[in-house]
């Protein structure tokens, strides 16, 4: 009886179903087909880096991977990306230059790591910047355009967008900087486990390409993409994926203390049976249809439970 009560909640939150919603949000708007085409069609023309961020590995390299870094926005994703170059001496701190609208952060930004440069302006920010780390708000792109316009640019400088749904001509356009690279990660990266689909402009070297992948899998793994429209795939998949997760997770929580386990223990059980099953799929490197059929036993209570997922009840 607990068993399908834990099911029929489960489905009752329609899960996969909501996936076909269409909103005019991203995460809402996904469809089956998008998956479908981004999962067969990805693997020919990407490159995938298995390096790791090792937050406990420090660096050898005290020059840093550039001369100087600008970050204009020092928001969750800008700062994820801040502490492992810093605290793995990929690139020193007094080689980083932070501007952002909130005193706050950058008040924040600064007792945490003193070396850091902090700029009062765009323009002072990004003068003789090597690399330019743009991770404000999609929203608020347009004004930054306006304040890197007043700005002493290096011709040479390279730009890497971590702003979700910009092109890479919106860039062009907007700054003048004919280098660019645009990524997408995903927020995991908070933790050092996140995954950023990137890909830039022809004009960028593959030395600075390699400086670029180590700065992105910093916190967590890169894949590269010869075809920016990959970028936009990525993003219905790791970019709003963790969305996907904690709903599933909520479900599957509230379903347990419904059932009569405390919030804590059914927490327990949930993030590490989703913690075990990912581990357990990657490391068997078996397709996930595989792994299902092998906990699903004939007119089971598994096999109850996804029925009642496929069918959105």
């Amino acid at each position: 009886m607990n068993l399908s009560r834990l099911h029929s909640a489960i489905g009752r939150r329609r899960i996969f179903s909501s996936l076909n919603t269409t909103t005019t949000g991203t995460t809402a708007s996904v469809k089956h087909q998008l998956f479908h085409k981004s999962l067969t069609s990805l693997q020919p023309s990407f490159h995938y880096s298995t390096t790791t961020s090792n937050p406990t590995k420090s660096s050898t390299n005290d020059s840093g991977v550039y001369d100087k870094i600008s970050f204009i926005g020092a928001g969750t994703m800008a700062q994820a990306l801040i502490s492992p170059l810093v605290n793995t001496s990929i690139q020193p701190a007094d080689k980083i230059t932070v501007y952002d609208v909130s005193t706050k952060t950058l008040k924040s930004i600064s007792n945490e790591y003193p070396n850091i440069n902090i700029s009062e302006s765009i323009p002072e920010a990004v003068e003789n910047s090597d690399l330019i780390v743009l991770a404000v708000k999609p929203q608020n792109v347009c004004k930054v355009y306006e304040e890197m316009s007043k700005a002493n640019i290096r011709s040479d400088a390279t730009l890497l967008s971590i702003i979700a749904g910009k092109p890479i001509s919106n860039f062009v356009n907007g700054t003048g900087i004919q280098k660019i690279a645009r990524s997408m990660p995903n927020t995991p990266a908070q933790i050092g486990q996140g995954v950023t689909v990137w890909t830039c402009t022809p004009n960028i070297d593959s030395g600075e390409k390699d400086r670029i992948d180590q700065i992105l899998c910093s916190f967590g793994k890169s894949i590269f993409v010869d075809d920016e429209s990959y970028i936009d795939m990525s993003t219905s998949i790791s970019g709003s994926g963790p969305a996907y997760i904690f709903l599933l997770m909520e479900a599957m929580i509230d379903a347990g203390v419904h059932m009569g386990f405390s919030r804590e223990t059914a927490t327990t059980l949930v993030n590490q049976t989703l913690l075990g099953s990912t581990l357990y799929a990657m490391e068997s490197g078996q397709h996930p249809a595989i792994l299902r059929n092998s906990v699903t036993s004939p007119a089971g209570t598994t096999a109850s439970a996804i029925y009642e997922l496929e069918n959105g009840k």
